[in-house]
């Protein structure tokens, strides 16, 4: 994978646990990135015998074009003369006790896939490029059926042994062997990954499958050691620091409560250009609470030095203490410019009583956004109602036509008619001041009368003989005060309904075998998607453990529009078949779409410089990456007795 460096997301508080999914999935760890400024890609062409054009490049991109050209000496937003040294400290929510990140084993820890290096990376103001780490160029043809990553033998493990192409063979094959299962579907459409010699690994790619995107799949793949996990099995979990090649490593792990990662010294590839400016901190410590609030209150006592706030009232309410006052603590909102993020209540379609989707909009609109705003949030945040939110260009809006309805009208018959006959849809409007909106509520009953969920003598719901039971999966008190004004409405309705909170690693194992009827999630979405999306939307992934299928979505419609999306050969063609796949996705009411904020709200001692005023790169902030610690601050900190 790339450098786990870029941005990372942390368990927010008015943010459900985030999922970051690149567009190449599991695989392709960097950040999210997108780009409009864009040059051609320096690469030279050559002739194969076949007399197919060969592409020899130091870089990739879904749609053939580069910012970066191959004599770059680093990415234009880094501070290349930045200071080596201090300590980034951050906290994450809930448990672990694993560091390893690819098998469905165990809780891995914050950023443990820090340890690995990958063939290529991207960076932080392109949308879907990627330069070469590991792999110096990259040869493929322009069908990009197969792809020649040519590796640097400068490139050494922690233990100072090469890293080789038998080593990118052996990763793979791990992985779709022993890894998550969700590995597998990621990676089918590989049809071989050979050594070609000690530094030159040939992947072969299914020529019917998405090959812009397999390629982008390919540079991500994090490599290990095969020479490492002779004698010992790759799919247990385990705490011992791994094998890898990356600059970090492990300094300290204590189960459950914090790991810190120190940088390596001898890294082999800390002057590569993709990397001069970046991975400035000496050490990077994730603490770990088990509650929102602990966890701030260790932030003002200084436990941890970098919090991002996402939860609405502290951040109203709460930054006012000493620290703030005196200038120790510095409080800012810089713009975000990627897409929001998916966060919502999800159904899960498994089971029987959410297939009606009359059933699962009128469940949505117990939930009383307006209300909520007014009275939880401080009116922060707005309404979400697209997968893509806070995109310029990715949402569905007003009635399908054009090439968007072109692509819509194979899948009419099995489609909701309103897909056609109607604007994208967006959730109701309720009352602000009334959490109990009577209007929203009798629509929402006769929604439910209509799907043939009629109120009992006992006030319950049934159909069938069934009582219409509803369990909210929760494992933040900070989501109780938003959950549980949700369930007063749903009794209103006639529900069974509760919130069933349990500790985070009860509702990581829950959610990795799908024992849930709602849950809160969030997926940090690209600005290029591509194949990853078969992971969260995709009828292959439904029933597959420890897939990002919360839904356990099975449509053919959404398995067609996804396939288009990855094979689109334009961004033009890409965003439309994203909108569609967006109006599709709304349209079928799998989830209940909260909330979002397109600003990083962020708190920090006043330790940290970084490149930039405050407008930071497009696709992320960096703080773990380009921003650096000021020693001269942080001893100003220390003689006032504030550090």
């Amino acid at each position: 994978m790339t450098s786990p460096l870029r941005p990372h997301p942390t368990r927010p508080a008015a943010r459900a646990k985030a999922r970051r999914i690149d567009r190449t999935g599991p695989l392709r760890a960097l950040a999210c990135l997108i780009a409009l400024g864009v040059a051609l890609a320096a690469a030279t062409m050559a002739r194969a015998e076949s007399h197919e054009t060969i592409v020899t490049s130091h870089g990739i991109s879904s749609f053939g074009e580069l910012k970066y050209g191959p004599d770059f000496a680093h990415w234009d937003y880094v501070n290349p003369d930045a200071p080596k040294g201090g300590t980034f400290s951050t906290w994450a929510f809930g448990t672990f006790d694993s560091l390893t990140p690819y098998t469905l084993k165990g809780n891995a820890a914050a950023l443990s896939s820090i340890f690995y290096d990958t063939l290529m990376t991207g960076n932080l103001d392109e949308p879907d490029a990627m330069y070469g780490l590991v792999a110096e160029s990259v040869e493929y043809p322009e069908s990009r059926e197969w792809a020649i990553f040519n590796m640097r033998p400068e490139a050494m493990f922690r233990d100072g042994t090469p890293v080789t192409a038998d080593d990118v063979v052996f990763s793979y094959n791990i992985l779709v062997t022993e890894g998550r299962p969700s590995y597998r579907i990621a990676l089918k459409d590989f049809e071989n990954v050979e050594a070609l010699d000690t530094h030159r690994v040939k992947f072969t790619f299914n020529p019917d499958g998405p090959t812009r995107e397999l390629l982008m799949s390919a540079a991500g793949l994090p490599i290990l050691s095969r020479a490492y996990y002779e004698g010992r099995d790759f799919a247990e979990s385990s705490l011992e620091p791994p094998m890898g090649s990356g600059e970090y490593t492990l300094k300290d792990v204590q189960p459950g409560r914090s790991v810190t990662y120190v940088r390596r010294d001898d890294y082999w590839g800390a002057d590569l250009p993709v990397n001069v400016g970046q991975n400035n901190f000496d050490e990077i410590k994730i603490e770990y609470f088990a509650d929102y609030t602990t966890a701030f209150e260790a932030f003002k006592g200084g436990a941890y030095l970098f919090r991002e706030e996402y939860q609405s009232k502290i951040w109203a309410t709460s930054y006012n203490f000493p620290a703030v006052e005196d200038g120790t603590v510095v409080v800012e909102q810089l713009p975000d410019g990627r897409p929001s993020g998916t966060q919502g209540f999800w159904f899960n379609l498994r089971r029987d009583k959410f297939q009606d989707p009359l059933v699962r909009e009128a469940i949505g609109m117990a939930f009383n956004f307006e209300w909520s705003n007014e009275s939880l949030f401080y009116g922060l945040y707005s309404r979400t109602d697209s997968f893509w939110e806070n995109s310029e260009t990715l949402q569905a809006t007003g009635m399908a036509e054009g090439s968007e309805l072109e692509l819509l009208e194979p899948y009419r018959d099995v489609l909701p008619a309103s897909v056609f006959e109607e604007e994208a849809f967006t959730p109701a409007v309720s009352s602000a001041s009334d959490l109990a909106d009577r209007r929203a509520l009798r629509t929402a009953g006769r929604m439910l009368e209509e799907a043939g969920w009629e109120v009992g003598d006992d006030g319950f719901r049934y159909k069938d003989g069934e009582r219409l039971t509803i369990s909210v999966l929760n494992d933040s008190p900070s989501f109780d005060r938003i959950i549980n004004p949700m369930i007063d409405n749903l009794k209103r309705l006639g529900i069974e309904a509760d919130a069933t909170r349990v500790d985070s690693a009860e509702a990581q194992e829950r959610e990795k075998t799908f024992d849930y009827d709602i849950v809160t999630q969030r997926f940090a979405m690209s600005s290029t998607p591509g194949d990853e999306l078969r992971g969260i939307f995709g009828s292959e992934t439904a029933n597959v453990e420890g897939s990002n299928n919360v839904p356990g979505l099975q449509n053919e419609a959404v398995d067609g529009l996804i396939d288009t999306i990855a094979k689109a050969e334009t961004r033009e063609e890409l965003t439309v078949a994203v909108r569609a796949l967006d109006r599709v996705l709304r349209s079928l009411h799998i989830w209940v779409p909260q909330w979002y904020n397109p600003t990083h709200n962020i708190a920090y001692f006043d330790v940290f410089e970084r490149p930039y005023d405050d407008e930071p790169p497009r696709y992320g902030m960096g703080e773990l990456g380009i921003w650096w610690y000021s020693e001269e601050k942080a001893e100003a900190l220390r003689a006032a007795g504030k550090l």
